[in-house]
This record gives structure tokens, C-alpha cells and sequence, in this order.
């Protein structure tokens, strides 16, 4: 049976094109078979830098080759154990750090007071459970949504049939789209980095409004003291 490197070097990416990281995806599913996409996912879930948008696509395509080890459902079952075991092991973390620990850490930072905190948790104690499912299919967030969420102690079931809903739709749309689109795979990872510069774009658009804000409020409450 051909290799997955083997099949990839045919197409009309080299894995090579990707870097250290890419090759190294491709070396473990090649190694493990679909069990790989799920540790990889697992990964990518605690060091972001492991791209999904690459390793999905790239398990859909290969289950779509000649020389494919795993069906393209194989695929997605087992991205999505890995989605939902990562998002797990943030959500132990947040629970770890507990409320006032985070709270405490997050006073402890420039130009946020502690009712922007409450005001803050607040809002995700209303609307956590959206938060999550649709924090799934956002880039950035797909990760860090898990903490908050262990912090406040969000019902473990809920989060988890919520966590596994949300990566489901964003792994098949990837998974799935690798197969259909085949060699042009990388089409997905294209359009993928486009979204997640996006919403870039807009944290830190947030973040900048937040700081000026501040500054000003900050200001306004110097002068009226005079």
C-alpha cells in the first residue's frame, strides 16, 4: 500500500510546502492511520499552532486517494473524540484555576477593573452554552472557549454534548471537503486562514476600543478629582 507522503508527493502540494509542523502531520497519520488525526486534533487543541485547517482537509484527502488507510467517516469519528478530549483537558484546567483564582489573575491586569470582570462572567453564565457550541466553529476560540467554561463549572455533560455538536459541523465541513475537493483540498486551509484573519481583525479591534475607553474614562474621572 502507497504511503500517505507517497500520495501527497503526486499531488499538487508537497507536503514540504507546509513546513516542519505539515510534514510532521503527515508522517503521524501515515504512521497511525486514522487514529493519528485524533491525537493531532487533540494537539492542535493545546498548541494552537498545530493547524486544523491543514490536518482535516489533509485526512479527507487522503481518505479519498487510491491509497487512503481510513475512510473519510473513519476520519471524522476520530477528529472529533480528539476535539472533544481537548477541549476536555481545558476545561479541567479552567476548573483547576477555579473562579476566584481567575478572577484574582484577572484584576491583576492593566486598565481592567473588577466590574468589567463580573460584568464579563456574567454574560457567559447567560449564554455559556451557546458560547460554546458555537465557539467551536470559530478559529481562535475553538480552543480557549474550554477554559471559561471549567471555571464557572459549566455542567460537564452539557459541555460535552455541546463541544461535540460544534466540532462535529467544523470537522465534517473540513474532513468532508477534503475528500470532495481532492487535490485542490487546500482550497479549505485558504479560505480558512481568511476567517480566522477575520476574526483577528475584529478581537483586536475590540481590544483596542477597550483600551481607549479606559484611557479616557481613566481621564475623565483624573479631572473631575481637580
Amino acid at each position: 500500500m502507497t504511503s500517505l507522503t507517497t500520495v501527497l508527493s503526486q499531488s499538487a502540494t508537497e507536503p514540504s510546502a507546509f513546513g516542519a509542523i505539515g510534514d510532521w502531520a503527515v508522517s503521524l497519520m501515515n504512521f497511525l492511520g486514522a487514529p493519528g488525526v485524533a491525537l493531532l486534533v487533540f494537539l492542535e487543541n493545546l498548541f494552537p499552532p498545530i493547524p486544523s485547517e491543514i490536518i482535516l482537509p489533509l485526512a479527507g484527502f487522503t481518505a479519498g486517494s487510491a491509497a487512503g488507510q481510513f475512510t473519510w467517516v473513519a476520519a471524522l469519528i476520530w477528529a472529533t473524540a480528539g476535539s472533544v478530549l481537548g477541549a476536555y483537558a481545558l476545561y479541567g484546567l479552567g476548573a483547576w484555576l477555579g473562579h476566584d483564582r481567575t478572577v484574582k489573575l484577572l484584576s491583576m491586569l492593566p486598565l481592567v477593573d473588577r466590574d468589567d470582570i463580573d460584568k464579563t462572567i456574567g454574560w457567559f453564565n447567560k449564554h455559556g452554552y451557546w458560547t460554546v457550541f458555537f465557539g467551536r466553529m470559530v478559529p481562535i476560540f475553538r480552543s480557549l472557549i474550554s477554559i471559561p467554561a471549567g471555571v464557572e463549572r459549566m455542567s460537564w455533560w452539557k459541555f460535552g454534548l455541546l463541544t461535540l455538536c460544534g466540532s462535529a459541523i467544523w470537522n465534517t465541513i473540513f474532513v468532508y471537503g477534503g475528500f470532495a475537493l481532492g487535490s485542490n483540498w487546500e482550497v479549505l486551509e485558504q479560505a480558512a486562514g481568511w476567517f480566522q484573519y477575520i476574526v483577528i481583525a475584529v478581537v483586536a479591534s475590540v481590544i483596542l476600543w477597550y483600551i481607549v475607553h479606559k484611557i479616557r474614562k481613566a481621564r475623565r474621572e483624573h479631572q473631575a478629582e481637580r
